[in-house]
């Protein structure tokens, strides 16, 4: 019977029960497409990710990213926990690592304490942001349970935006952001409204103090009720306020998770570069579990 050795994470935090819970396969050699899918909704975390050896040597690993239902391009607290569970395997190079992923490549530099200890990641978003469709404020409010003043306009209406996974992204006040809860139907409502969505409707909220942000995501229609953090979304909130905001870098410090019971503290540095914005995103990494898959 084969056996597939994996290990759990817990991703943007320094302490275990904190951050979001990842289970990545170390080896993934062997595992058809459906065995990941079916692990991924076995282990039921937000993300679960499968190794495998990459296409070009040049590269580590070429990383694949199921959440509960389907496969993902690209994911932020995916390659923070991997990159950390690899260095602890000694499988970095000089403290970077280089994955393979159906957005591009995904650079990443492992952060150590004085003891040489891997302590987190930090990871570059493969993609310049890319802005979607614009949705009604009307309808974001009612997906998240609140009323329609409690969605902040100003400086952007709710978008689809992306840097290698699409998320729509919401600022509210900060009253209701702790009040916020998905409703389903909402959801489904919304999502067979607009034909751009493709079917994804991730909603990450936000409240903004300046460059202190405080954030929730819901995606039930992928079946995540709520994520506790969501690194791919942050640092395309970072890329989209440095948009809006002008200036040649910025620097964001995002929590999220609280209302969860899991605190999370995301870091997202964003710039201006010649093709575009990008940002970058990193945080702790604590591992947690060890066990295998007998398929």
């Amino acid at each position: 019977m084969p056996r597939y050795p994996y290990e759990t994470v817990d991703v943007f935090t320094d302490r275990p029960f904190g951050g979001n819970p990842l289970a990545v396969f170390t080896d993934a050699r062997g595992l058809s497409d459906a065995e990941m899918q079916a692990l991924a909704a076995e282990i039921n975390y937000s993300e679960t990710t499968f190794v495998l050896p990459p296409s070009d040597p040049a590269n580590d690993a070429r990383v694949r990213i199921f959440h509960r239902t389907a496969e993902m391009p690209f994911a932020g607290h995916p390659n923070v926990g991997t990159a950390c569970v690899l260095a602890r395997h000694g499988r970095d190079r000089n403290g970077l690592l280089r994955f393979e992923q159906m957005a591009g490549l995904v650079e990443i530099a492992v952060e150590r304490n004085g003891a040489a200890e891997v302590t987190g990641a930090v990871i570059a978003a493969p993609q310049v942001l890319s802005l979607g469709v614009e949705l009604p404020a009307a309808g974001i409010a009612a997906c998240a349970g609140l009323g329609s003043g409690d969605i902040v306009t100003a400086a952007h209406q709710p978008v689809q935006a992306s840097l290698g996974v699409k998320f729509v992204l919401a600022e509210v006040t900060g009253g209701a952001l702790a009040n916020a809860a998905p409703d389903l139907a909402a959801f489904r409502a919304l999502d067979g409204q607009h034909a751009e969505l493709a079917g994804r409707l991730s909603l990450f909220l936000y409240a903004r103090d300046g460059n202190d942000i405080r954030a929730r995501m819901f995606a039930p229609l992928a079946g995540t009720w709520e994520d506790p953090a969501t690194g791919s979304a942050s640092a395309t909130l970072g890329a989209l306020l440095l948009s809006l905001d002008g200036g040649e870098d910025a620097t964001y410090t995002i929590t999220q998770g609280v209302e969860m019971g899991r605190p999370s503290l995301l870091k997202v540095t964003s710039r201006r570069a010649e093709d575009g914005f990008r940002s970058r995103v990193g945080g702790g990494a604590v591992p947690m579990l060890r066990g295998e898959a007998l398929l």
